[in-house]
């Protein structure tokens, strides 16, 4: 059995769907972040970076960082089809998305709400801030640029990269406005969003 250690409003969402899309056996343990929960004696022997989500296996192994985790998932669980087959063309394809987003979308959004970890110059806040935007929105546009028909990145084939993909838009500061930008994505965030594994966990995520 996993043991998922999750937050609301965290990077633990996208791993969170994972697990009920392939039905497996897991035990949720929440931290509430506004309370420092990720950060108590309890947490850190967990993960030392003090950072949610992170993952235990069966045999005590912890894995973190939401992309690691849900490779992991769909490695281990080939049957509910979230991966290509092994070097395939479109497993390539998911690999290098799913790393697209993480280093640079997730990347952004870590610079535009924790700013102050970015830089030691009070006075240069608002510009880490502006520049954290500048590159979010030309990321989102890059991808969007890359689907096709859709409704998902490999077209009728859901894939990790999607739950991922709906994950960091709920980041965005004005997803209205981020969708409106970027129609074949919020086409693939509905998608995602109506599937029933997603709608058994939604509220817990948020309010």
């Amino acid at each position: 059995m996993y043991q998922l250690y999750w937050a609301k409003d965290s990077g633990a969402l996208a791993p969170h769907i994972l697990l009920e899309e392939i039905g497996a056996k897991y035990e949720p343990h929440f931290f509430d972040l506004e309370k420092g929960d990720h950060n108590t004696a309890e947490f850190l022997a967990i993960n030392p970076r003090g950072q949610i989500p992170a993952m235990a296996l069966a045999d005590g192994t912890i894995i973190t960082e939401s992309a690691a985790i849900s490779l992991h998932l769909a490695d281990n669980h080939p049957d509910a089809g979230l991966l290509p087959p092994v070097a395939s063309s479109e497993r390539g394809r998911v690999y290098r998305w799913l790393f697209y987003a993480s280093a640079n979308i997730y990347e952004a959004v870590l610079r535009l709400y924790y700013t102050d970890g970015f830089t030691t110059d009070a006075g240069q806040l608002d510009q880490v801030q502006d520049s954290a935007r500048a590159h979010m929105d030309n990321a989102w546009e890059l991808l969007e640029n890359e689907l096709g028909e859709g409704p998902y990145l490999l077209g009728s084939n859901y894939s990790v990269v999607d739950p991922y993909l709906l994950m960091l838009t709920n980041w965005h500061e004005n997803p209205d406005v981020l969708f409106e930008r970027n129609p074949k994505l919020k086409r693939l965030c509905e998608t995602v969003r109506a599937r029933s594994a997603v709608e058994r966990i939604w509220s817990q995520h948020f309010d």
